[in-house]
């Protein structure tokens, strides 16, 4: 059917997805002419040629029928042409082929248009005209090349991450660049919220723990509970995290298992055992190798004190108090070695100290 002028807006809008080129390729058919409407403007686009060129063809055509009733004569046409479009005329004497629009331009004919293939050739002029963005590094060994292109890692800065910290580990880079901000990361950073961790804490947190993201959101809760469950409140758990970042990637297991030693080997109670802890929550998550190394240095220096004091005891020169005479420093009985122990503070020699120290 024939565009009715209710209809031109529509095609018009069609228009849009569309070039007076495809159409010519479509609907090219000879024996009719119509002056190009791009001549005489050329500084429009191929889309503006082309709404002129439809707009034009309407008023023509409609002149034409109107015309057609009253005289058919072909000389009337072309005048009614030359007074609709004189500077087209003047300006482009030459004429191409053109399909009939009246007959075949429909509106089922423009939807069975093919679409635009992304592999069609463009022009110099319109692919001056793309900008396209710089392609993403392959590789890298900085996190700052893949800031623009990643919204997680945006957000991270935002919250004061360090990424040229992060960036040092091999594996962060490739954990940060999987995880989704919305899907991965803001269940974790809720949870922290919730545990009591201010906004200005969570940048210094993360740089230190990204690993975070990778634990599961139930399992960190379980941990929570466990610490809550042996009489943690929630600020302290809040306190010790923030102290140490990694408590919360232990296992339950592991926890009570670091608890447990500290309170039988020091030989601590529950309540002396927690205050420590909250103090020193680093206790938890360091190594215990130095740890163990150091108490059996305290032991060994016990044990020391007890035996030179029992010999001191037995010789009757165990005075502590510097306000009498005779008077034994404590840093001294601690630190000499037991040559300079015997003479100056026991008065005795190194085989008597040793033939003591068998009596017991």
């Amino acid at each position: 059917m024939a565009l009715s002028a209710q209809q031109i807006p529509r095609w018009l809008k069609l228009s849009g997805f569309i070039t007076a080129a495809q159409l010519r390729a479509r609907f090219q058919r000879p024996g009719r002419t119509l002056l190009h409407g791009c001549v005489a403007q050329p500084q429009l686009s191929s889309d503006n040629c082309f709404l002129q060129w439809g707009f034009k063809t309407y008023r023509t055509s409609s002149l034409w029928n109107s015309s057609q009733s009253t005289n058919s004569s072909r000389q009337e046409i072309n005048s009614a042409q030359s007074t609709l479009l004189p500077s087209v005329n003047e300006e482009s004497p030459k004429t191409q082929k053109t399909p009939n629009i009246d007959s075949e331009l429909s509106l089922e004919g423009l939807d069975d248009l093919p679409a635009l293939s992304p592999l069609q050739p463009v022009s110099e002029e319109e692919a001056i005209r793309i900008i396209a963005d710089p392609p993403l590094p392959p590789s890298s060994f900085t996190l700052r090349d893949y800031v623009d292109h990643s919204e997680t890692l945006q957000k991270l800065v935002l919250l004061g991450v360090d990424l040229s910290k992060i960036e040092k580990h091999p594996d962060a880079a490739n954990l940060l660049l999987r995880l989704d901000f919305e899907k991965d990361i803001k269940q974790i950073l809720l949870f922290l919220k919730d545990l009591g961790m201010e906004d200005n804490q969570l940048g210094t947190f993360l740089t230190k723990n990204y690993a975070i993201f990778s634990e599961d959101l139930e399992n960190l809760k379980t941990r929570v509970a466990y610490l809550q469950s042996k009489n943690f409140s929630k600020a302290d758990i809040a306190q010790m995290v923030r102290n140490a970042p990694f408590l919360l990637s232990f296992s339950v297991e592991r926890l009570d298992n670091r608890l447990g030693f500290f309170q039988k080997e020091l030989e601590l109670s529950v309540k002396k055992t927690r205050d420590l802890i909250i103090r020193l929550p680093r206790l938890l998550t360091g190594s215990l190798e130095p740890v163990k190394e150091n108490m059996k240095v305290f032991n060994t220096r016990l044990f020391k004190i007890k035996e030179r004091h029992l010999f001191l005891a037995y010789l009757g020169r165990a005075q502590y108090d510097p306000a009498k005479p005779n008077y034994i420093s404590l840093d001294k009985l601690v630190s000499m070695p037991d040559e300079i122990f015997c003479e100056e503070m026991a008065k005795a020699s190194v085989q008597d100290f040793e033939k003591f120290l068998k009596t017991l």
